[in-house]
């Protein structure tokens, strides 16, 4: 048979054929109305594959809204800057897709304004979930969400507005406060040399961890000096100062030192490494974060690795079982990191 050069379109009613359904079900499906007339999604789902299938032109941003489906799941973080928000951006791409979701990941670099912003783009782009990460105040985030009817999970940083997952700071803390304790007193040092430095005060993680601080050395009958605790930040240019300044005055690094984050840590090496081999020596160090760049150092130091994995599976499973009127807090332990793990070796 001779072809006149055009392709017959397909129409709703081979679409009705290759279904099995009526053509009024096929169109109330297309033009978005099938679920007021109580079609099933399951029925509307097979409608519209089998338009694309068909060559039928279907619109698939109107996909997403007649089946109240994007197939996007939003992140966002403060930056990418350490393992740790690394970490949990990557996971969460990992654990979306398994769940057959396209995951999008937003750095806000803790502007709140740039977290607002964020959060309003990504929900009009009907983000199914979104986990608001490392964030001080989400509850202005939290309502937005609730607002558009989309559940939200407060990673890192909770809030009393939304489901939250956090890493167990206070354990942790006072975990890698002890190790550091015992390392100094083996040395015959005096404990209440040890300094926290890092982070932001009255904010939850901080605190939790000054809070372990304070309790490990509480029960070894015995206190922290005065000015022990310093929460400068966490710019790796911050801590070089505070550094400086209380080598200044003790004429030397403290004898212990336990930085609040990996970009603390950071400024500590890049102040350090214009010190004597010897300095290193005379002070034991320790990082609540984790990275395997540290079994390169010439010195030891413990940290504190918080698990990524489960802090996100816990995070999806929150979402899962979205209950507006629940705001739980689930907390997951940490460990003390390998130097290398079996991969970071393998590279």
């Amino acid at each position: 048979m001779a072809r006149t050069g055009t392709t017959r379109k397909s129409t709703i009613y081979d679409i009705s054929r290759a279904t099995g359904t009526s053509v009024a079900a096929v169109s109330m499906v297309l033009n978005g109305t099938w679920a007021r007339y109580r079609i099933k999604e399951e029925t509307a789902n097979r409608i519209l594959e089998s338009a694309q299938q068909l060559g039928y032109n279907v619109n698939m941003a109107a996909r997403g809204l007649r089946l109240s489906r994007s197939g996007l799941a939003g992140m966002i973080l403060p930056h990418y800057r350490n393992r740790f928000f690394a970490g949990l951006a990557e996971t969460f791409e990992d654990q979306a897709r398994r769940r057959g979701l396209c995951p999008i990941v937003v750095s806000t670099q803790r502007d709140p304004a740039v977290e607002t912003s964020v959060t309003e783009t990504l929900l009009s782009q009907r983000v199914e979930v979104l986990f608001i990460t490392g964030v001080r105040d989400p509850s202005p985030l939290n309502a937005l969400c609730a607002a558009a009817g989309v559940p939200c999970v407060n990673v890192d940083l909770p809030g009393a507005d939304a489901p939250s997952v956090v890493s167990d700071n206070h354990g942790g803390a006072r975990a890698l406060t002890d190790v550091l304790i015992d390392k100094m007193q083996a040395r015959g040092d005096l404990a209440e040399e040890l300094v926290f430095l890092g982070g932001i005060e009255n904010e939850y993680a901080t605190d939790k961890r000054i809070d372990g601080f304070r309790e490990a050395f509480a029960a070894r009958n015995l206190a922290p000096a005065i000015d022990a605790v310093e929460c400068c930040g966490y710019n790796a240019s911050d801590t070089r100062r505070a550094l400086a300044r209380r080598v200044e005055k003790l004429g030397r690094l403290p004898a212990g030192l336990l930085m609040n984050s990996i970009t603390a840590f950071e400024g500590l090496v890049q102040f350090a490494s214009a010190l004597p081999r010897e300095a290193w020596q005379s002070s034991v160090f320790g990082c609540f974060d984790w990275d395997p760049f540290a079994a390169h150092l010439p010195f030891d130091v413990t940290m504190m690795r918080q698990d990524v994995e489960a802090i996100i599976s816990e995070a999806f499973a929150l979402a899962d079982g979205h209950d507006p009127a629940a705001h739980p807090l689930v907390i997951v332990p940490t460990c003390f990191g390998r130097m290398l793990d079996e991969q970071d070796q393998a590279i």
